[in-house]
Parts: C-alpha cells; structure tokens; sequence
C-alpha cells in the first residue's frame, strides 16, 4: 500500500467482511462482454524495474498476461509515474489507446486515478493498496490489497529461529536478540507490517525485541542504507524492513548481518545474508479483475487475497544463511494459518502498556478526521484487513521501539 499523502489508517468497508480471494462490498460494474482479442490493459507503475515494489507488479502482469493468453500489445505499462496529476494525465492517455481497464500501484496514485475514471466511465480502474473505492462507489473504480501480514509473520520466524541459531552458538545472549525495521512511513501499512514480523520472530524466539527507523520515503537507497547503518549502530543483529530498494539489504551483506527482504529476493546480491522475503503475488488480481471485463462481470469495490488464495507467498529459503529447520517451521505454521488454527495478532501473544488488549477501535472508515470507528478485537484477535482490504493495524505493541517517526 503504498505512497505519500497522510498515514494509511482510514477508509472502506463498512459491516462487510474481506477474506480469502474475495471482492468485498457492493460490486462494481465490470461493463460489458469484451472479446478477448479486443482488449487492452493498462499498468502505472510508480517507479520501475530498479524498485523491487515495482518489480513485483510487474512480474505480475507477465504473469496474468501468460494465465489469459494476451499478446504482449494488449497490456501498455507506464513507468515511473508520480503519485502527482502526471498519473491522471498516464491514466487518461491508457484510456485513449484503448485500454478497457486500468491499474496503479502506488498509494498516492488514488485521488488522480479517481479523477481519471470519472472523466473515463466505460474504463475500468483499479488501484492497489486504495481506501477511497468503497465510499465512492463508482461502477469503475476499484480498490485491492492482500494479506500480506500473513507472509511477514512466517518470514518473522526465519528471522527468529536465526536468533535462536546465533543465541546457542554463543553469538549473542538472548536479551541480545535486538533486531532493526527500516520502514518507510509510520502508516498501519508499515505499522501492521513490522508488528506481524516481530510477532512471527517472538513466537519461536521469546528474548526478541525490536527498534524501528522510518526513512520518509518509500524508495530511497541512500536513506534506506543509513537508516539500517543507523540500526546496526544500536546493536541490531538481524534486519527486515519495508521499503523498495537494495539499500538495507547491502548494508547488511556488506556487514555480515543476516537479513529478511521484501518483495523479493536479494539472495544474488546477498548471498551471505539474505535469509527469506516475503511479498504480495497481485497476478491473482490482476487475472480477477480482468476476466471481470472479459466475462461482463462485477468487479468488487473492494478485494483481498490472502495465503491461501495464492496472494500472499514467500521466497525461497537461503539455506546458506537460514537457520536449519526454517523452511519446515515455515510450512507448519502457514498451513495452522491458512486452516484459522492461529492468528497473527492474536491478543494473547502481545501486550500494550503492560495489558492485553481487549478492545480497539480502528480507522476504518474514510472521514476527513481519521477518526476510529469499528471495533477491530473480537474472539481473541485483532481483525485485520477483514473489514477492508489495506491494512488498518496501528497499534503500538510492547516490544517495539520507535527510534522516529514519518508521516
């Protein structure tokens, strides 16, 4: 979910339920029956192949393209697109050329991609990591987002059993086990990310703790390798982050410090240290919402993939660097979380303030104030990404440490 503009902690779904591969809400209006030969798609990419973000969708893309048998001059792709009125200006000239329905990757995108399909109502838009689709309600504008917390918990426990590796080794001592987040925002995006990381690490690896540096920017090399400089100076032994570029990875290489990535795989550039990533498959959606047109069918105001559908997965394991045993601990607890045996914020496994947390009232909803308004706690676990797609977790839970924020 991705981009400037204010934290992601508002917006959409009001009383419905987003699970699974689903489209959540009332539907949208997937227009009418379109001839596979006869329609073109669109992409707006943020930036490009450099950001492993960006990659990730573009990847993507190739994929559903092979899955729905389009020829390469089908799908037109813009790269390199603020989150600024040039992404209206991408979107409306997509239009143009023909494309029937169209997506954007990043955050910040929203409000122009917004403008577009108001101008374009016989195309269809569909932005990922969006809050604004549910309360607009406009038969062709579309949000989407995926579970993703999901794959950052089980990427947290190759992280913690690797602390636990270097704990019986002598390495470190277990009030020792200090890992580093370099994070981009301080949104519920970033929030709801590092929390499930933390949460899948202490789940084998009790002694863990954690800090947080924000860098303020979602794709800045320089900030991302300070920021995780600056971590490795306060003794974090392994580091994880969420932001899009190679700069924490190599600065853990060139340090010799282990490290869970992101949106991909670093393992070429990181042999020695790159451990496992997490990431969000969107060729799911992308098949989804473009069979929609195809077929004449709806397409959902709101939509959610998950580990189950698909939607959510992890990388390889790097058995150079991984603790032994990871890969097998790894599937254990993806299947105990695709059959609902665990839950990733389940409350009895994390603490604010010293006290469980037995109630919470989220941002769900758009409002001009933020303000919370649906209660996220019921049966023992927060709910997130069930009420709508992008994430709302925000919580400040015991264990982490904000060294700064950036909003």
């Amino acid at each position: 979910m991705k981009k400037n503009l204010i934290r992601l902690v508002s917006a959409v779904l009001a009383g419905s339920v987003c699970m699974g591969l689903s489209a959540c809400g009332e539907p949208g209006n997937g227009g009418g029956d379109t001839e596979k030969s006869g329609i073109k798609v669109g992409l707006i990419c943020l930036h490009d192949e450099n950001s492993t973000y960006d990659l990730n969708f573009l990847n993507a893309m190739d994929e559903a393209k092979k899955q729905l048998g389009l020829s390469d001059d089908q799908v037109i792709i813009k790269k390199n697109i603020p989150e600024s009125n040039d992404c209206k200006e991408a979107a409306a000239d997509l239009a143009d050329r023909g494309c029937n329905i169209i997506f954007a990757d990043s955050f910040g995108h929203e409000p122009y991609l917004l403008e577009a399909a108001e101008s374009n109502p016989d195309v269809q838009f569909c932005h990922a990591t969006g809050t604004m689709a549910h309360t607009e309600k406009k038969a062709n504008f579309h949000n989407a987002f995926a579970s993703i917390y999901q794959g950052r918990y089980l990427a947290g426990i190759a992280a913690g059993l690797k602390l636990n590796e270097m704990i019986d080794d002598g390495k470190i001592k277990p009030e020792e086990a200090v890992m580093g987040y370099v994070g981009a925002y301080t949104y519920a995006e970033v929030i709801s990310g590092y929390t499930s990381f933390y949460l899948g690490a202490k789940s084998v690896c009790p002694s863990t703790t954690m800090k947080v540096q924000f860098t303020g920017s979602w794709y800045d090399e320089t900030a991302e390798k300070e920021a995780a400089t600056t971590l490795l100076s306060k003794d974090c032994v392994l580091i994880s982050q969420h932001a899009d570029s190679m700069g924490a990875p190599t600065a853990c290489e060139n340090a010799g410090v282990p490290n869970v990535s992101y949106n991909g795989s670093t393992k070429d550039a990181c042999p020695n240290t790159f451990i496992v990533s997490s990431r969000i498959d969107w060729a799911p959606y992308y098949v989804y919402a473009i069979q929609c047109v195809l077929d004449g069918k709806d397409i959902g105001y709101d939509w959610t993939g998950d580990l189950a559908a698909g939607s959510v997965k992890l990388t390889e394991v790097n058995e150079q660097a991984a603790a032994p045993g990871t890969q097998a601990a790894i599937d254990e607890a993806a299947a105990k979380l695709k059959s609902g045996e665990i839950h990733v914020f389940d409350t009895a496994n994390f603490t604010v303030g010293g006290k469980v947390l037995e109630s919470y009232l989220a941002d769900v909803d758009t409002d001009p104030e933020y303000q919370p308004d649906t209660e996220a706690i019921k049966d023992g676990y927060f709910h997130e990404s069930e009420f709508r797609s992008a994430p709302y977790f925000d919580v400040q839970i015991d264990g982490i440490e904000q060294l700064n924020t950036m909003f």
